[in-house]
């Protein structure tokens, strides 16, 4: 373990959020402490693609500098509106709408792409709201230790393409057994 086995306060109440709403999947905890430790490295704005009850905009912001601002968007009214409430005094800025509506805030220095339609979207979506240097993070894959990546039998099309986008110095990190997360800088 790199990490004590306790939980930031803001994430704990995420998490209970998650288990109240029926959600057993939120983000885990490799995962979030990762997403922490990448903020950490960032300035200016960071995005989360899919609020869902918060875990990831959390471990966003307990790692985030003061001066960055998290912003995090959820298209579910009920939702966004029960994570706006919970972060109310959290300096997490929740939105009631599609994750496509945060460019109106890009560019940003890191995107956290947790909304399934956010990572089947068109990628240059994505792309044009990242700053040159900025980083997308991607998560939820199953690790493989093959040239193409494989998932169930079959080329993982999504992590082939964001690990050899010539536009991103890309790696593709196992955080736990099973479990990789995408990690690719913009250039």
């Amino acid at each position: 373990m790199s990490a004590p086995p306790n939980l930031p306060e803001i994430v704990t109440r995420a998490l209970k959020m998650s288990l109240q709403h029926g959600y057993v999947m939120a983000s885990r905890t490799e995962t979030g402490r990762l997403l922490a430790t990448l903020a950490a490295t960032r300035t200016g704005t960071m995005a989360e693609c899919g609020t869902g009850c918060g875990v990831g905009a959390a471990w966003l912001r307990t790692g985030a500098p003061k001066s960055t601002r998290v912003l995090t968007a959820e298209l579910d009214p009920e939702l966004a509106h029960g994570v706006m409430e919970m972060f109310a005094g959290d300096d997490i800025d929740v939105m009631h709408a599609d994750w496509s509506t945060l460019a109106e805030h890009a560019p940003f220095s890191l995107i956290f792409i947790d909304a399934e339609s956010a990572r089947h979207s068109p990628r240059e979506q994505i792309v044009d709201m990242l700053e040159t240097g900025g980083m997308i993070v991607l998560d939820d894959f199953t690790p493989s230790s093959s040239w193409p990546p494989m998932d169930s039998g079959r080329v993982d099309q999504l992590r082939q393409e964001w690990l050899t986008d010539d536009r991103f110095t890309s790696v593709d990190v196992m955080v736990a057994a099973d479990t990789s997360v995408i990690i690719a800088v913009k250039r």
